[in-house]
């Protein structure tokens, strides 16, 4: 077992319970204390507070909720849809040119923007969020799986398949789903940790969640007028938001590797799956 995903699987894991406690056993991240406000970390408010007096701690562990949420969301949006897209245009040549050029069209718009309108035009909500931020990721993932099916098709297990009769969807499910689940899972990690970079973003420049919403991007929006007398508004949801990513893409990094030693055990005949 690679000793990274036993790390980053525990890290991950660690910063779910706190989004599922957080709401549980911490105070109210939006309930106001004017005369507590802009407090230095303590005993009674480790994080410190804001401007409003609200728990720095609170919010921090609650947004945790928020970036977690629109990540997992987004990467199994982003997963269903790309890997439908992806083969159709993979195994269907007839649909292979519009499916292509269509992802191209979206792939030409870089990602924040494309974002940005979205939620211009439907206005802030998280379910908003995830879809701005799934049409962004969607043909990266496309074209993966259409890259990876292209190669497969060309087999001679699947040609041996296709001569005897089977069933378009018999084919994908037995013989290309499960041969193109390792580049699948490894971007789906990736579109995980980007679409909570996004989120962020979004949120920092008011076209994400709710201001209502203790989200790590509204924070930190909201902190940078205090940053020199208040910094700690704006490290601790940077450093939850930086330690979050760096998990998610180490975790990625792990599957990738221990996926290719997999796969060359099998081409090499050491390891049969069944």
């Amino acid at each position: 077992t690679h000793p990274a995903i036993l790390i980053g699987s525990a890290v991950l894991l660690l910063f779910v319970v706190i989004a599922l406690l957080a709401p549980l056993v911490l105070p109210d991240p939006v309930r106001l204390n004017p005369l507590q406000r802009l407090r230095t970390p303590s005993l009674q408010h480790p994080f410190g507070t804001d401007q409003f007096g609200r728990s720095t701690l609170s919010r921090t562990l609650n947004g945790t909720r928020i970036s977690l949420t629109v990540g997992i969301l987004v990467a199994i949006v982003t997963t269903v849809i790309g890997l439908l897209f992806g083969l159709l245009a993979g195994f269907l040549r007839r649909v292979d040119n519009v499916i292509m050029r269509l992802m191209d069209g979206i792939m030409a718009i870089p990602g924040i923007l494309l974002a940005i309108a979205l939620m211009s035009l439907f206005g802030s909500s998280i379910q908003n969020v995830v879809v701005a931020i799934s049409i962004a990721e969607i043909p990266r993932m496309a074209r993966i799986v259409r890259s990876s099916v292209l190669v497969i098709r060309e087999q001679p297990y699947v040609e041996a398949a296709v001569t005897n009769g089977t069933r378009l969807s018999r084919l994908l499910w037995r013989h290309v789903l499960p041969n193109i689940a390792a580049p699948v899972i490894v971007q789906a990690t990736y579109v995980f940790a980007s679409a909570m970079i996004v989120e962020s973003v979004l949120s920092f420049l008011g076209a994400g969640t709710p201001p209502t919403i203790p989200s790590w991007g509204n924070m930190l929006a909201e902190g940078r007028q205090y940053l020199q007398r208040a910094p700690w508004t704006v490290a601790f949801p940077g450093i939850c938001l930086a330690l979050l990513v760096l998990t998610v893409n180490v975790l990625g990094d792990a599957l990738r590797d221990a996926l290719d030693r997999l796969g060359h055990l099998v081409a090499e005949g050491r390891l049969t799956l069944r």
